[in-house]
């Protein structure tokens, strides 16, 4: 499972950025910024998590992220550009906004927060590259293996998925279709490879690289 405990803020950091932010919440399912639009504010994940994702026109949706509690997004308007993704409430959530302005003078005397944000953004640009080149040469498969051993956690000696994750929501993180995803998970379940345990995904075996 990839390690994200670098992209949570630590508790000083936290308290400096509640002094100069409103707090606002959002229920399940609230768009809490759109793709394209021209807000520039800075969000801190205070409780509960939300979906960052791109769509078309014709609704298809990728999900890109799923942050969590000490997480923040917004930081790419700080180039004064239009929202590069659309982030929505997964559960209820509680942020700290902060606007552009007050966010120059922060990154200005937290010198800690600057380097935090460089540091994440090199992260990203990590995964983009590593998620374009499973776009380029991995097919479906291999990209929802991918995906399930990033996501599965060690529970007493195996690999358990903790997160509540439909076919629907694979698919959308994979690029591919419901359909194409349930077939997939029809086959590792058949070659005991996943399995379902008290309603959480377990992986039984590694899946092999290609199928």
């Amino acid at each position: 499972m990839k390690d994200r405990s670098a992209e949570v803020l630590s508790p000083p950091l936290l308290e400096a950025i509640a002094k100069v932010a409103t707090v606002r919440t959002f229920p399940k399912n609230a768009i809490i910024v759109n793709e394209g639009d021209e807000t520039d504010s800075l969000y801190v994940m205070l409780a509960g998590r939300a979906r960052v994702y791109v769509s078309n026109a014709q609704g298809r949706e990728v999900q890109l992220n799923l942050i969590g509690t000490g997480e923040y997004f917004g930081e790419v308007t700080l180039d004064g550009g239009p929202r590069s993704a659309s982030v929505m409430a997964a559960e209820d959530c509680r942020c700290a906004v902060v606007k552009r302005g007050e966010l120059l003078t922060l990154v200005e005397k937290e010198p800690q927060f600057a380097l935090h944000m460089v540091r994440k953004l090199a992260s990203r640009v990590r995964d983009l590259t590593e998620n374009v080149r499973s776009l380029a040469l991995m097919d479906v498969y291999g990209r929802v293996a991918r995906l399930l051993l990033e996501l599965a956690e060690e529970r007493d000696g195996r690999l358990v998925v903790e997160e509540a994750l439909t076919h629907k929501d694979i698919a959308s993180r994979v690029g591919a279709s419901r359909e194409m995803i349930s077939r997939i998970f029809s086959d590792l379940t058949a070659g005991g490879y996943v399995g379902k345990e008290n309603g959480r995904l377990v992986i039984m075996r590694k899946p092999p690289p290609r199928w």
